[in-house]
């Protein structure tokens, strides 16, 4: 399905982005990936301004132009009582600032019928307590996500995930941490993924601008205190 496609990945040393880029080389896919931590293509801080530009030039140097871009890098969670000013604006700058400007960057390298897919979060619409620089990154690229659409329109599609609960780290849950869920269970990174290649996709081609929840119904689960075995402890 992706055979000889570029597919650019930020935040693919672990995780989410390291899931898909080895479910796209298996596709057929060359995969350009950017990471803080050590990996096969590119190590550094998509925070920084000429770190994305070296990053883009590597990659058109290499391939010539790109296809399919992920923008999967975690920003900071920090939250009100101990989150300072640079480091509020660092998580804005990896979860908001680097997925605009990558974008704007390899937008005359796209091939017609290119795609853009954002990870978001569910947190976007929901927080926990001390988790503000996240939440207004995460909010931030959900936005971001149906702008571009429409910038980018007759081009490139863009659409972005927002996950609820993934184990990224080969955990297991029982009990309680799976029930909870609708579906059931914890996520795996796998069901990010799965969604990555059909947005990217040809089978795609209908969809643009949208946010898809993936968080096995988390999200839609009213709860009150003392119902369904829900308690509220102050």
């Amino acid at each position: 399905m992706f055979k000889e496609r570029v597919v650019v990945i930020t935040g693919a040393a672990n995780g989410i982005g390291r899931a898909a880029a080895e479910a796209f080389k298996k596709e057929g896919a060359h995969v350009a990936v950017i990471d803080m931590a050590p990996n096969d293509y590119f190590t550094g801080d998509i925070a920084d301004e000429q770190t994305l530009i070296q990053f883009k030039n590597q990659v058109i140097q290499d391939f010539g132009h790109i296809d399919i871009l992920v923008n999967n890098a975690l920003p900071l969670m920090k939250g009100l009582d101990d989150c300072s000013y640079e480091e509020f604006n660092y998580a804005l700058k990896v979860g908001v600032t680097a997925p605009f400007f990558l974008t704007q960057l390899f937008q005359p390298h796209f091939r017609q019928g290119g795609a853009v897919i954002n990870i978001a979060s569910t947190r976007a619409t929901m927080s926990q307590p001390q988790t503000e620089s996240y939440a207004a990154a995460k909010g931030g690229i959900s936005s971001l996500t149906h702008a571009l659409a429409i910038s980018l329109s007759g081009k490139v599609r863009v659409n972005a995930i927002a996950p609820g609960w993934i184990a990224t780290t080969g955990q297991t849950f029982s009990g309680a941490n799976n029930s909870q869920h609708p579906a059931g269970r914890v996520g795996k990174p796998e069901d990010i993924v799965d969604m990555i290649l059909f947005l990217a996709s040809d089978k795609a081609g209908f969809i643009t601008g949208e946010q898809i929840t993936i968080d096995g119904g988390m999200t839609k689960q009213m709860i009150y205190h003392n119902d369904q075995g829900w308690t509220y402890q102050p």
